[in-house]
């Protein structure tokens, strides 16, 4: 039997989205949810605190449950989460060194994006992005951070597996919409001066 390659945190988050495991993926869901909906009333600073002390909880009363059990059996057992405490919960330098690679590689390509945009080395791609940014003053006046990020989980779970179900219909107006907006760009680069797109 041919061994299958390990997965990428990239296949887990697809699976995760398209629901391959559902307890797992309504589990992420249910929970991000639930948090999110839980940070509409409280703070972040008091969510974490009540999370914090509802584990620190469990955990002590099941401390003190085991080692009333060992005492009245007399028994030698040992800590309740000898296991646990003993397994390595460091981060390795390789694990490390790799992610703040891929983080410093977005930072950097966002920086030259961002240069690129405001300092108009494209016309056309600095108006579609103060377009992109107008919009978003008018999403901004009717949600908050918090609902956008709501919304943002709902679609990020239900969109994909959507998109699964119906792609032949939305890769077709997808395409329509798209040839409609080149073609209506085109129109608007011939005819004002200074808007044509510099060769590539």
């Amino acid at each position: 039997m041919e061994e299958q390659p390990p997965r990428t945190w990239r296949d887990q988050v697809v699976e995760l989205l398209y629901w391959r495991d559902v307890k797992r993926s309504a589990a992420v869901f249910g929970g991000g949810l639930f948090l999110l909906l839980c940070l509409t009333q409280c703070s972040i600073v008091s969510i974490c605190s009540y999370a914090t002390l509802a584990l620190l909880s469990v955990t002590i009363a099941f401390r003190i449950y085991r080692g009333i059990l060992q005492a009245v059996q007399k028994s030698e057992e040992g800590h309740p989460f000898k296991a646990v405490l003993e397994q390595d919960v460091t981060l390795s330098e390789d694990l490390v060194h790799k992610y703040s690679d891929l983080v410093l590689g977005r930072i950097n390509y966002t920086l030259r994006e961002l240069r690129r945009l405001f300092l108009v080395e494209d016309l056309v791609d600095s108006l579609k992005f103060a377009v992109l940014m107008w919009i978003l003053t008018y999403v901004g006046a009717l949600f908050n951070g918090l609902t956008l990020l709501i919304l943002g989980l709902i679609a990020a779970f239900s969109l994909p597996v959507f998109y699964e179900k119906y792609q032949t219909q939305i890769d077709h107006y997808c395409g329509l919409v798209n040839d409609q907006v080149k073609g209506i760009v085109g129109k608007i680069q011939d005819k004002v001066p200074g808007l044509k797109r510099k060769a590539e």
